[in-house]
């Protein structure tokens, strides 16, 4: 259990969504620097990739693990050690003198992302148990969240244009530093007496299947589906999924069950936490490639592009509690799919000459506050389905859902993209033909999603109903409509 440590309850919230907020923008912060650190380093096309790809394979591979392992270990201790960890990683990254210094940083930087993450969220689900206070707490969490992914293309382009590629990753090190200094200030935790040791060999299993799962996905753009690197991955995570399934069969105190996957409220917010970054990162990728290759737009430039996601995403997790409170949090899932279905469409309406306000800031508006909105209400009931000793392993799934998403947003959508352009030639309006299939297809992701939610709705509102005429004397639970 969580308490206060003599500090205002307010410096909690800062600490922890501080926290979140610099982890999710550095998977999304280096995307604009790659040309830069290209330069300086003379990396390959291939090689260049793996700046992004180190980060989101540790980051999304150890996640589960890492949640379980707060639950046992202590949710302080882990976040305080994945502060420590991230921020020397980051200015390891920052100091690099070759790009293998670089591409292990990052790595080492997604492990210490991992064991943040799902901490300092169940320390604040704990922390904010019911009511009100978790309802906003969760608001600004998920504007940390979603807002550190947004912000990360204009951050990127803003420090690299004025700094230089490295301060992407420098300016971490005193925000973690200041953390690691209040968190144990702030936070007290009581550990839970006798429960049975950490499921190692779950961890190990689940950890190397999600790891190969996110290898194989990163491969396949830049290798093909059928190549040697990319079977073996897909093969090895289907073998590590097995081991795992059969370890937990036996586990004294199972990492994660498939009971614990069919409880009410589990599984669905998780696949909308997965569709919602499966839409929006690649669009947001093709926006900024977009902005820099076919309108020739510089880093800083391209980065002050998409500061209107970054508010429209802020605003729409502030107004997500109210909307969750005021139609149910289903309902504001739907809504908010929506909204990014109809964003990422709207960019259909870029063209090779065109202005890029007009052509980007309707769908960018758009998509940001759907964004917003749906994390909000994915992130409460996915928290709130799994409560007290488990909070640390819902925190793991709802972060492992979103990466990835990531991952198999990049890649699907990224060589479908690629494909179009190439059968269509060279050119700028081949390129922008591309992107213009990747945006409608991001947009179908989030609108299928955001249907697959309101069929299940409208089964619970037709159950309900049936049970109401029943047992006419007796009301129906209105948590099933929402």
């Amino acid at each position: 259990m969580v308490t206060l440590a003599g500090h205002g309850e307010g410096m909690v919230v800062v600490v922890l969504c501080v926290a979140q907020f610099v982890v999710v923008l550095d998977a999304t912060i280096v995307a604009i620097t790659l040309p830069s650190v290209q330069a300086d380093f003379g990396m390959s096309t291939a090689a260049l990739g793996w700046v992004i790809s180190a980060y989101t394979l540790t980051f999304g591979g150890c996640l589960l693990a890492a949640g379980r392992t707060a639950d046992r270990v202590g949710r302080r201790r882990v976040f305080v050690a994945g502060l420590v960890v991230f921020g020397l990683a980051s200015l390891a990254c920052g100091l690099a003198p070759n790009e293998i210094a670089l591409l292990a940083g990052r790595a080492a930087q997604g492990v210490g992302a991992a064991l943040v993450s799902p901490s300092a969220l169940a320390l604040l689900t704990t922390a904010r148990p019911t009511g009100h206070a978790r309802a906003r707490a969760l608001g600004w969490w998920t504007a940390a969240a979603a807002g550190g992914g947004a912000s990360g293309w204009v951050l990127g382009g803003l420090l690299s244009g004025l700094v230089g590629w490295r301060s992407v990753f420098l300016v971490n090190v005193p925000v973690c530093m200041a953390a690691w200094v209040v968190a144990p200030r702030v936070l007290q935790e009581r550990r839970v007496p006798g429960r049975p040791a950490l499921d190692i060999g779950g961890a190990v299993s689940a950890t190397g299947s999600l790891a190969a799962l996110v290898l194989g996905l990163t491969l396949w753009p830049s290798q093909g589906l059928l190549a040697p690197g990319t079977i073996a991955s897909l093969v090895a995570a289907a073998v590590l999924a097995g081991a795992f399934a059969r370890v937990e069969a036996r586990a004294e105190d199972p990492l994660l069950t498939l009971a614990l996957l069919r409880r009410p409220g589990v599984l669905e917010p998780n696949l909308v936490a997965l569709a919602l970054t499966a839409s929006t990162t690649p669009a947001m990728f093709f926006c900024t490639l977009y902005a820099q290759h076919v309108l020739g737009l510089s880093p800083l430039t391209a980065g002050l592009l998409f500061a209107p996601v970054n508010l429209a995403v802020i605003a729409g997790s502030l107004a997500g509690p109210r909307t969750a409170a005021a139609i149910g949090e289903r309902r504001a899932m739907v809504v908010g799919l929506g909204a990014v279905a109809v964003g990422a469409f709207a960019l259909l309406g870029v063209t090779p000459g065109s202005s890029p306000l007009p052509s980007l800031l309707g769908g960018f508006v758009v998509m940001g506050t759907g964004l917003g909105v749906a994390s909000v209400a994915s992130t409460a009931r996915g928290t709130a389905a799994l409560v007290g000793d488990d909070q640390g392993v819902a925190s793991g799934l709802l972060s492992t859902s979103a990466q990835l998403g990531t991952v198999l947003g990049l890649a699907v959508l990224t060589p479908v993209s690629a494909a179009r352009t190439a059968a269509l030639g060279h050119g700028a309006a081949a390129e922008v033909a591309g992107y213009r299939l990747g945006f409608a297809l991001a947009s179908a992701v989030a609108a299928l999603t955001g249907a697959a939610v309101a069929l299940v709705l409208a089964r619970s509102a037709k159950n309900a109903e049936r049970a109401t005429h029943r047992t006419p004397t007796r009301s129906p639970d209105p948590a099933q409509l929402h």
